[in-house]
């Protein structure tokens, strides 16, 4: 079973500073634009990229941890990458139309735990059904994100 996508609830995050707040929500049929993960801890603007459709972390409720340092990918498997800000990380890659009228082929990553599923998604109603999964989207889990009720302050990546 798939964690929570980012549940970044037990990493004991401090007040969140308010900055330029984000853009509206995009129309109803385009999962660009901000979405609030299911948690309500963190929001993910989604984006043309290269590959595809992507999402970076835009907004964190609490940015900072409980010494007022800011949030770091601490469990990336890449040591090297272990330094990187979460806020400002690109979590989704490489999403693709699928013909089905959702978008598959992409991957999302968890920086809660450090891991990276394949990914599909699909506008379901007012939110943005998102299954993470290993192997086959049978084994996996599915979290609907919504957009956010008004816009949020954004998070300063560094």
């Amino acid at each position: 079973m798939m964690p929570t996508l980012p549940a970044l609830v037990g990493l004991g995050f401090a007040t969140l500073a308010a900055v330029p707040a984000l853009a509206a929500p995009g129309a109803a049929d385009d999962p660009r634009g901000p979405w609030l993960v299911q948690s309500g801890e963190a929001a993910v603007r989604i984006q043309d990229c290269p590959q595809g459709l992507c999402g970076t972390i835009v907004w964190l409720r609490q940015e900072r941890g409980p010494a007022g340092e800011r949030l770091h990918d601490l469990h990336n498997a890449d040591p090297a990458l272990r330094g990187r800000p979460i806020c400002g990380m690109t979590m989704l890659y490489n999403f693709k139309p699928d013909g089905e009228g959702g978008w598959s082929g992409g991957q999302i990553y968890d920086p809660e735990h450090g891991k990276t599923y394949t990914a599909r998604m699909r506008l379901a109603g007012n939110g943005l059904a998102l299954r993470g999964y290993v192997g086959v989207p049978l084994f996996g889990e599915t979290q609907t994100w919504t957009r956010p009720p008004a816009p949020l302050p954004a998070c300063r990546p560094g």
